[in-house]
């Protein structure tokens, strides 16, 4: 199994593929994306979840 183990070669290569299909325009904004996607992933297992009904309410309500 030593084919999922990824050299800084193999990591330099997918990374000037990524460069040549996406462009150096698009590649802020895709990292951006993902980014969010992984923080709202890392948020979700550990269970923090934003609802926009807890955002919304005021923190000093009376019940």
């Amino acid at each position: 199994m030593t084919f999922l183990f990824i050299g800084t070669t193999e990591i330099i290569v997918i990374a000037l593929i990524i460069l040549l299909l996406f462009g150096g325009a698009k590649l802020p904004s895709l990292m951006k994306g993902i980014g969010k996607g992984v923080k709202q992933f890392k948020d979700a297992t550990n269970g923090k979840f934003d609802d926009e009904d807890e955002q919304n309410k005021p923190k000093n309500e009376a019940q």
